[in-house]
């Protein structure tokens, strides 16, 4: 009893102090504040996707959303790419190596660009047998093809927006993508409108139409990205030689802290993508609540990606000076901070479900069922929240990128997949049981995510080691 008195009061005590530092409130809230409104620029945009398309039917809301999932598992590719960037950068930064940043950023892209023509000429060439992989509904198959064909398109400049953005935040400037992702937005809503529905003299081009508006929006969005950069002088804005020409050591060095974020994004997204196969095969509706429920828990998880994203960045800095003490102070302050966000997101969450939800034109079963898996999100979001602060904020940032890559697959791996496919497909479970089983993953690695974090082998000055 004693103990956990003591516990307590340590607790009430940090949280004061992080409370009064507020050099690291300033700190976190000028970094955490523009990423998680960008995320939630991105996310209306998904929430204002789905509605529009929704208005075709729930069929085409579950293929369209299984569509996307090729662009989920490229996407986490590329945040794999940018994250592993972005540690380098991070601590480059702090350490003023404007030279090696301009190289991470070069070779960010190339790595980038590779990853998005290898999704999208399958994508483009082939959709239809893309589409079988995620589902046996015919319907949804032609449905979600015809989107896939033209989406796919816009991959290499997503992945050149994405690079960039990472880049932009580890030097610090987080404030021209938010503008741009409001841009971006603006010119979807408007396409999409015009595009699927008949307005203005344009052809109803239904999921085609969606897609049509996607790739205009993220081709403005790159050139917006490139322009920014480039006009205002930026860090990371260097000349061809400066972002390209690379030594087999910096290749090396580059490829210990990277290759594992590379990997571990595209593992545990290949891992989530099973999900989809397991989910597809319970049913249109199935599939559509649960692309509805990830659409709006996406409202809620934006603030932990500005969290971890200031995290990252933050701590970086930090170590890449030097300042170990500092960065694990910080790291304290941000596990404190994000809990408090949790409990307020907690309740938020519970608080609006049903005002979203009832945006859609869904029947009452699909309705109900997409309440379920929120409150679901719910019950487990302090061991999600918890582990992208951790995992991708204080890990990464000092390195530990193979803990992380251990981390993130083999919880998607030995404990999501087969609970997807345990729930189901054999005990042909509804899609918010299933939806729990999975979500256990999260558990598992919130209690090794914190051991590991306690180790502190995290704490480490990768500027000074790749540099010395």
């Amino acid at each position: 009893m004693e103990e956990k008195r003591e516990c307590m009061v340590t607790v009430i005590t940090d949280t004061k102090d992080m409370l009064r530092d507020r050099i690291f409130l300033r700190k976190a809230v000028m970094i955490a504040l523009p990423v998680a409104l960008q995320g939630m620029l991105n996310t209306i945009v998904n929430l204002v996707d789905t509605m529009m398309i929704g208005r075709l039917g729930e069929t085409a809301i579950a293929a369209v959303g299984l569509a996307n999932k090729v662009f989920f598992v490229f996407s986490l590719l590329v945040f794999g790419v940018v994250s592993g960037s972005g540690v380098l950068a991070a601590q480059y930064w702090g350490n003023q190596d404007v030279k090696s940043i301009r190289k991470v950023t070069g070779l960010g892209v190339l790595i980038a660009l590779t990853g998005a023509l290898l999704f999208a000429a399958p994508s483009v060439l082939c959709p239809a047998v893309v589409m079988r992989i995620f589902t046996d509904s015919e319907k949804a198959i032609q449905t979600g093809a015809a989107y896939l064909a033209v989406a796919a398109l816009s991959y290499p400049f997503t992945a050149v927006t994405n690079t960039y953005v990472a880049m932009l935040r580890a030097v610090g400037r987080v404030k021209a993508p938010v503008a741009i992702s409001l841009m971006t937005i603006l010119i979807n809503i408007v396409l999409n409108y015009i595009l699927i529905f008949v307005h203005f003299g344009a052809p109803r081009l239904g999921v085609t139409g969606a897609a049509i508006a996607t790739l205009t929006a993220r081709i403005a969005e790159s050139g917006a990205i490139l322009a920014a950069v480039y006009t205002t002088r930026s860090p990371i804005a260097g000349r061809l030689g400066e972002m390209f020409g690379y030594s087999r050591a910096f290749i090396r060095q580059f490829a210990g802290t990277a290759a594992p974020v590379i990997a571990n994004e595209f593992i545990w997204g290949l891992g989530t993508t099973m999900y989809s196969l397991a989910y597809g095969r319970m049913g249109d509706n199935a599939v559509a609540a649960i692309t509805i429920a990830t659409t709006i828990q996406d409202i809620v998880v934006v603030l932990f990606q500005g969290l971890s994203a200031a995290t990252a960045v933050i701590l970086g800095n930090e170590m890449g000076a030097g300042k170990l003490k500092q960065a694990e102070k910080y790291a304290k302050n941000f596990f404190i901070l994000q809990f408090l966000v949790t409990l307020a997101a907690m309740g938020l969450c519970y608080g609006i479900r049903w005002n979203i939800i009832s945006m859609y034109s869904i029947s009452y079963e699909v309705a109900q069922a997409v309440n379920r898996c929120l409150i679901v999100f719910i019950l487990f979001m302090p061991f999600k929240m918890f582990n992208y602060v951790n995992v991708v904020g204080v890990l990464r940032s000092g390195g530990d990128t193979r803990m992380c890559l251990i981390l993130d697959t083999s919880g998607v791996w030995l404990i999501g997949v087969p609970m997807a496919f345990l729930g189901g497909l054999y005990l042909r479970q509804t899609i918010w049981i299933v939806y729990a089983m999975v979500m256990t993953e999260e558990v598992y690695k919130a209690g090794l995510g914190y051991i590991r974090y306690r180790q502190k082998k995290w704490l480490r000055n990768l500027a000074m080691e790749l540099n010395g």
